[in-house]
């Protein structure tokens, strides 16, 4: 009989750094360090083991403080501009109790600290979207706010007119608040760099040419060197084993739970956790060479091919800023050249339609939603990283599941449980088993002590590399050991229920008690009571169920039968799965991709949307759009149910906002003048705050929505 090879080409972290998002990128360019990001403390470069650079620092983090020092500044600085606004000091009935001489030149310092000061992402950031030939929301705000400051600024100091500054004031309160919101909400930057490298050693036994050994650093390490890894140490490059024999963890470049036996002349890969056996192994590959190194590389080409998308705020502030350009010119000549009005009543006109143009709300329609989703998300485990690609997930048309950690729990249980001999019982076998491995750290090992209630003590407990362990129980010899060792030593067994179990893909250890095989126990990676239910709700939803596994096709095919999947792929290897992901994708799909391993991580990417199993490594919890925090399969049903309520709340939101201007414009730029109707400031400041608390309370009434089978 064969042994069962659990293949272990599973998982890879997808890295998300998407700040190619419209308004991230202007952001991004419009800090104050400029578009050349200068390196300040704790971003200093350091260098993974296997040789690749990267900085730490997350300036994520620093533009998230940059928008919030700012906004909170600005605020308190907007107060006194308010009590100081003419036009504000009339509604409230106040004129002439703070009036004072110089109080205009003292509304006009404090304006133009907001307006330098607070505008400054947004004065940057127009001109980046000029160069881009993006225009957008910073091109929109920057319009308005240099209109209102400009046109304010020559009213103080001579220019019959209003006065703008506190509309100036709250609308870069307002929009520094949006973004700070919206930054916050995206700020998911990739750590996958890092995360891959604490997967490494700091240092490598390095046999010497006298037979000695020297611990060295990894960068030192080179193709033919011969390197000691001792048990439970980091295997610190890829290569082959010349000595000994030791099983491997590789879970955490893989996912996959089932250690891989290892003995001379098989390949490992550096990262991998060494098991019970002491081994030297040849190194074959470093630096760029290494998987590590390949994982990082198949990351960044599954970004650089990735669709950019301009979110929905920006599309519509593309249009607002054409309005608000065409509209101003327009009114401007209408009231000069056609009514024959004087060129003050002309220029107010102008400005309150420049200025009006750009309502508070629309700054706030979207990042509002988001931050409601992303809090009402967070309460029910769903960790939203990436908002482009939350947004995409209302399309999804087909979602790829990986198995391991995600349909399953990752840890193997007892199945079945076979009698060779008549005397003894199914529950004596399993307790037997149980305690000799009860003093094995072997994840089947765990799986069968787990199935047992209780165990007996054991005595003269010995491993037996890559095949097993054995101990003195009761005064009886028993081992536990793999089809590999009977094969070893050439013990026959022909058992038909053996076969079954065994091409259902499960793992298979038999016990052997004073020398005579006893039964046998099958183990199997625990389905996720929740996959089933999971699956068939996601099919009602109109989406296709499929899975990605480095197993065999014999479980990859049981697993389908048992949750009712429409599609499996098996025996993929890492660098295949983002291929796999693309196939799918060309049978034009919008596609899902959920995993929870540092070889998921193209496939992540190259997904439409990369869906983390929290319970994951690190690499792909870092590196998704979206993290399911609980490692339950129903939780990608609640993402894109709340992914396509969200996206109804945006569009509300920005239809309220945007049908505002529509209103607004026309009455400000004075189409209804000979009827008596002006748009006012003061009125356009009502309409303002109206919209604006309109947008707020919708946005609360987003809601995560359960769904049962």
């Amino acid at each position: 009989m064969k042994e069962h090879d659990h293949h272990t080409g599973e998982k890879m972290p997808e890295m998300e750094h998407d700040m190619d998002m419209h308004a991230g990128h202007q952001m991004h360019e419009g800090m104050e360090h400029g578009k050349e990001m200068k390196h300040e403390k704790g971003m200093e470069h350091h260098t993974m083991p296997n040789g690749v650079h990267m900085a730490h620092g997350d300036h994520h983090a620093h533009m998230v403080a940059d928008y919030r020092k700012r906004f909170w500044i600005c605020l308190a600085i907007t107060i006194p501009i308010l009590l100081l606004s003419p036009m504000i000091q009339g509604l409230l009935g106040i004129r002439e109790t703070l009036k004072f001489t110089g109080d205009l030149y003292l509304l006009f310092l404090l304006s133009s600290l907001v307006f330098f000061y607070g505008g400054y992402p947004f004065l940057k950031g127009i001109f980046v979207e000029i160069k881009t030939k993006k225009i957008g929301m910073m091109t929109l705000i920057a319009v308005a706010i240099t209109t209102a400051y400009v046109y304010s600024s020559a009213v103080v100091f001579g220019l019959k007119g209003s006065i703008f500054f506190w509309e100036l004031a709250t609308l870069v309160d307002i929009m520094l608040l949006g973004h700070w919101i919206e930054m916050k909400s995206i700020m998911g930057a990739s750590k996958a760099l890092e995360a891959l490298a604490k997967l490494m050693p700091s240092d490598a036994h390095k046999l010497m040419p006298d037979g000695s050994v020297q611990d060295v650093p990894l960068n030192e390490l080179t193709v033919g060197d011969k390197v000691l890894v001792k048990p439970g140490e980091k295997i610190p490059a890829d290569g082959i084993v010349v000595e000994g024999e030791t099983s491997v963890n590789e879970a955490m470049l893989t996912g996959e739970s089932n250690p891989v036996p290892k003995k001379k002349g098989d390949q490992v890969t550096g990262g991998a956790v060494n098991g019970e056996g002491s081994i030297t192994m040849e190194v074959k590959k470093t630096g760029e060479d290494s998987f590590i190194s390949q994982v990082i590389k198949l990351v960044k080409e599954a970004q650089e091919s990735k669709s950019r998308t301009q979110d929905l705020a920006n599309r519509a502030a593309f249009w607002l800023t054409v309005i608000a350009l065409v509209g101003g010119v327009v009114t401007l000549f209408v009231w000069l050249a056609v009514m024959s009005k004087d060129l003050a009543f002309a220029l107010e006109r102008t400005v309150t339609v420049m200025v009006i143009t750009c309502p508070h709300a629309l700054g706030l329609a979207v990042p509002l939603v988001v931050a409601v989703s992303t809090a009402l998300s967070a309460r029910n485990g769903l960790l939203i990283r990436n908002r482009i690609a939350f947004e995409k997930a209302r399309n999804i048309q087909a979602i790829i599941f990986d198995k391991t950690g995600t349909l399953t729990e990752g840890k193997f249980g007892v199945t079945d449980t076979i009698i060779f001999s008549d005397d003894i019982g199914e529950k004596d076998l399993l307790k037997y088993a149980a305690s000799v491995e009860a003093h094995s750290e072997h994840p089947i090992a765990k799986g069968i002590v787990s199935s047992s209630q209780e165990t007996f003590p054991v005595k003269e407990f010995k491993a037996i590399p890559g095949k097993g362990a054995e101990g003195e129980v009761n005064g009886k010899e028993v081992k536990v050991v793999s089809p590999g060792y009977l094969k070893e030593k050439k013990i026959s067994l022909t058992e038909e229920r053996i076969e079954k179990i065994a091409s259902q893909g499960k793992t298979i250890v038999f016990v052997i008690i004073d020398g005579k095989l006893k039964g046998a126990i099958a183990l199997a990676d625990i389905i996720r009571p929740e996959s089933k239910k999971a699956i068939s709700l996601l099919k009602k939803m109109g989406i296709q169920c499929m899975m990605l596994t480095g197993d065999n096709k014999q479980v990859a095919k049981w697993v389908s039968d048992e949750i009712g999947l429409d599609e499996y792929f098996a025996e993929v290897l890492p660098q295949e799965k983002s291929e796999k992901v693309k196939e799918v994708q060309a049978r034009g799909l919008t596609v899902a991709m959920t995993g929870d391993g540092v070889n998921d991580a193209p496939a992540l990417v190259q997904a439409d949307v990369g869906i983390a199993i929290g319970a994951g490594t690190d690499v792909a919890v870092e590196s998704a759009d979206i993290i399911l925090v609980r490692s339950n399969p129903l939780d990608a049903v609640a993402i894109i149910g709340l992914a396509r309520a969200t996206y109804k709340k945006m569009i509300q939101n920005l239809a309220w906002a945007t049908g505002y201007n529509a209103f607004a414009i026309p009455l400000a730029a004075g189409v209804l003048y000979k009827a008596g109707i002006l748009l006012t400031p003061a009125m356009g400041a009502a309409l303002m705050a109206l919209s604006t608390v309109v947008v707020a309370i919708n946005a609360r009434f987003l809601k995560v929505v359960k769904q049962e089978v």
